[in-house]
């Protein structure tokens, strides 16, 4: 009898030792919020995710929602870890203005990723170089599911001088729904990131995309900053991996940020930070647009938002200052 009652104590602290695991490892997934599959942040992420799963020993995945605003919701109401962002739609979201109708006020940011380069593509054999040739062509709106390209696309089309008004407008829920458009010919051109895998399989079914040019000198410079305080204009050089683009061009530019709630720990966000800083070759390896991290200048004074008290503590050991915005 003792022996099974030794025996039934052992299995008993056995169990309990497994539910103190189960519950330890559920305690390590960690999720990030990104746009649908095939858009950039999507990409981003998952290859963050990845290295950072290496690195860790973590559970870190990608929980791809309809849109910027739902992914930012789930950070905000703690059904996410982090989220990839543009700084600028951040700067909205913790506001609760542009297309926010109320504040999110639980977004910190953690770091700046990389200086992300958007811009309306055409195909190749359009005749359109410039952004103004569009003026009363078909061009997506609306963007119900994907409202941070409101402004964004407004801001294109102002900076080189027409407005909404002297286009068409084709309302499109979100981004690849966009960029189809284009290909089964609803649309004359389409929105997205340069370096996006969604433009490199437009680009190869259409037979060819080309980037629209943008005036970006001030006047240029003060009319997208109606729009967001954040964006700004920077050159972009040809590469393999950025179809559309035949020669340097400056184009619309925002910084992406890393972002986490203010449920997620000090430790665990110095924790993913490491891993990502610290396996940057192996990240800009798998993703080259993600080659563009440094550390160096990663700790970017924002206006309008915090820094997750875990990222400050980072920087601060790691002898990195604060530096000001574009």
């Amino acid at each position: 009898m003792r022996m099974y009652k030794r025996f039934g104590a052992r299995l008993a602290g056995a169990a309990v030792a497994f539910c103190l695991a189960a519950g330890a490892a559920v305690a390590q997934v960690e999720s990030i919020t990104t746009p649908p599959t095939g858009s950039v942040w999507n990409t981003m992420a998952s290859v963050i995710a990845a290295e950072a799963r290496k690195a860790e020993g973590g559970r870190l995945v990608v929980q791809p929602y309809a849109g910027n605003a739902q992914m930012m919701q789930a950070v905000n109401n703690g059904l996410g870890e982090y989220s990839l962002n543009d700084i600028n739609d951040v700067i909205t979201a913790v506001s609760g203005t542009g297309e926010y109708s109320a504040p999110l006020p639980n977004l910190r940011v953690v770091a700046k990723i990389n200086p992300f380069a958007v811009g309306l593509f055409v195909r190749a054999n359009s005749g359109m170089i410039r952004v103004s040739d569009l003026k009363g062509k078909r061009v997506p709106s609306g963007w119900e599911a994907f409202p941070l390209n409101r402004p964004l696309v407004s801001a294109l089309l102002e900076a080189d001088g027409i407005g909404y008004d002297e286009v068409i407008g084709v309302p499109m829920p979100e981004l690849i729904r966009g960029a189809d458009a284009l290909v089964s010919g609803q649309t004359d051109a389409a929105f997205f990131a340069v370096g996006g895998p969604k433009v490199a399989e437009v680009h190869a079914s259409v037979g060819g995309i080309r980037f629209l040019e943008v005036a970006s000198d001030a006047e240029a410079l003060e009319a997208v900053r109606k729009h967001r305080p954040a964006y700004y204009f920077s050159e972009v050089a040809p590469s393999p991996v950025r179809a559309g683009i035949e020669k340097p061009i400056m184009m619309l530019t925002w910084d992406n940020v890393l972002v986490a709630g203010v449920h997620v720990t000090d430790e665990q966000v110095k924790a993913l930070l490491a891993a990502i800083f610290d396996n940057r070759v192996a990240i800009a390896a798998a993703y080259p647009p993600l080659g563009a991290m440094n550390i160096e200048t990663a700790f970017v004074d924002y206006p309008g938002v915090e820094y997750h008290p875990g990222a400050v503590a980072f920087f601060a050991e790691r002898g990195i200052a604060k530096m000001p915005s574009n």
